[in-house]
């Protein structure tokens, strides 16, 4: 018997990858990685006030659910470069929307 996912039980697994995918930061790299594939310092520069101990944590753990990928540039010195996966892409997409949606309705959220 296959049990469906359901992220409004504490059970499911699904709240687990709700949590890390739904973290402000993670979100925020998810937008920036839109534009195509990224170096840790564009990233840095592009999501204002994200330390970069908090980038490379999230970064790892959003490589480790396949949403984003991580591609050694093989130079010396070395450096990286990351973006989105397919499953990244469809995910940014959501993203997207739901920064849209805050952003206008900041009024409304802030009025009251």
């Amino acid at each position: 018997m296959n049990v469906q996912p359901n992220v409004m039980s504490q059970r499911c697994a699904s709240r687990v990858y709700m949590a890390l995918l739904a973290d402000k930061w993670s979100l925020l790299i998810i937008n920036a990685l839109g534009g195509g594939p990224r170096r840790n310092g564009e990233l840095v520069r592009s999501v204002e006030g994200i330390s970069q101990k908090m980038l490379t944590q999230t970064l790892r753990t959003l490589e480790q659910l396949h949403v984003v990928l991580r591609t050694d540039l093989q130079t010396i010195p070395p450096h990286v470069s990351y973006e989105l996966t397919p499953l990244g892409k469809s995910l940014r997409g959501e993203a997207v929307s739901f920064i849209t949606w805050v952003e206008k309705h900041m009024p409304d959220l802030s009025s009251g």
